[in-house]
């Protein structure tokens, strides 16, 4: 589903990994999908991201079905790509063509590439400049896959990825035109301004994940130090406007030089006890969201400064 005209919040979209679904090992509960995408119907989100892989199930049709019943599109969904390696190219583009079948007959219209050393998430090192052409001709791969199903890939830097540092994203930028998703948590993790991103290459910008980030415990993320999943747990991710990334201004730099797709509110959250009902139990996903949203709303109404 493409983003529908508008403004900021009518290209608003959701995630369910803000609802604690995440397909790592031991992230926590999967909150049931009717709960989530109801939730996300409920606060006015207009699409969502298909989550973890079976998560709204298998069959593209009955996924498109599912989203409509909550009057939500598909913005696309997240795959782990390993593109480094010729010597398993061919494994890879089977998978990608089974990805985008998927995302694209349930009515995405993003595959968003990250860009792993294995199917296992093995630790990520140095390219070397051979490598580094591999990938880029993998990345190439997985724009040839999509255009087939009518997709677009964008390529998202991430934690635990070969793509994760600002040299990392430099050398992307310099060796292939492949679309970008702008993660403002990754991003900033990372070591990539994204507002500044956001104003030299909106044109490379397909995609957008906004989410929130405390500071102060990124760099044992970035250095490898702590894992992702401990970080989250001790709140690396904030509901917008509580942590340190300036979304405003990211959101305004975008809309200054002409943006229009979707924004994808994505804060990764984990839930490690049963919660029965909104409001209940230490987490609860649609707050924060709904918090998010209303940041949002004051980021569009410039009752929130932007840089």
């Amino acid at each position: 589903m493409k983003a529908p005209p508008g403004g900021v919040l009518d290209r608003l979209a959701g995630a369910p990994i803000s609802w604690g679904v995440c397909e790592v090992p031991g992230w926590g509960i999967m909150l049931p999908r009717d709960r989530v995408l109801s939730e996300m119907h409920q606060l006015g989100l207009k699409a969502s991201e298909l989550g973890a892989l079976g998560y709204l199930g298998d069959d593209p049709g009955q996924i498109r079905a599912l989203l409509s019943s909550f009057s939500l599109g598909a913005v696309g969904g997240f795959v782990p790509v390993a593109l480094h390696d010729p010597r398993v190219r061919q494994q890879a583009e089977r998978d990608a063509g089974r990805a985008a079948r998927l995302l694209s007959g349930a009515g995405g219209t993003f595959f968003v590439t990250a860009a792993v050393v294995d199917a296992e998430w093995s630790a990520p090192f140095e390219l070397d400049g051979r490598q580094w052409d591999d990938f880029a001709a993998g990345l190439s791969m997985v724009d040839r896959v999509c255009a087939a199903h009518g997709l677009t890939q964008v390529l998202h830097p991430h934690v635990g990825t070969l793509v994760e540092r600002a040299q990392h994203v430099h050398e992307v930028l310099r060796r292939s035109g492949v679309q970008f998703c702008l993660d403002t948590g990754h991003f900033s993790i990372g070591g990539t301004d994204p507002v500044r991103f956001a104003a030299d290459h909106a044109d490379r910008v397909g995609l957008v994940h906004l989410k929130d980030v405390k500071m102060s415990l990124a760099p044992a993320v970035r250095d490898h130090q702590a894992t992702l999943l401990e970080a989250t747990r001790s709140g690396l991710f904030q509901a917008l406007g509580r942590g340190d990334v300036d979304i405003a201004g990211v959101v305004g730099a975008l809309e200054q030089r002409g943006y229009d797709g979707w924004y994808v509110l994505e804060q990764d959250t984990t839930i490690a006890r049963p919660i029965e009902g909104s409001g209940a139990g230490p987490v609860d996903p649609a707050a924060d969201v709904k918090a998010s949203i209303d940041y949002l709303q004051g980021v569009t109404t410039g009752e929130v400064g932007r840089s």
